[in-house]
């Protein structure tokens, strides 16, 4: 946590809970300074446009979190 902002995570973003979470997350003003997008190694590379910024979809793997979030959101499908 940097400055009473957390980074986040979301986990299925490209998928349709992952978009509607998406959605509901650009109505509501959070103090998170990072977000992270994961999705299946079908989607990594993908583009989201999520607040006016483009942000590189990332394959979901074992070490993932390895770099540390305060908070994550689980869309996962199977």
């Amino acid at each position: 946590m940097k400055n009473g902002k957390y980074k986040l995570a979301l986990v299925g973003a490209t998928g349709l809970v992952g978009r509607t979470a998406l959605k509901v997350l650009e109505e509501k003003t959070l103090p998170i300074y990072e977000y992270v997008f994961f999705a299946s190694s079908r989607s990594a590379g993908k583009k989201i446009n999520f607040m006016g910024k483009d942000y590189e979809v990332r394959e979901l793997k074992e070490d993932s979190f390895d770099e540390g979030f305060d908070f994550a959101i689980f869309s996962a499908g199977r």
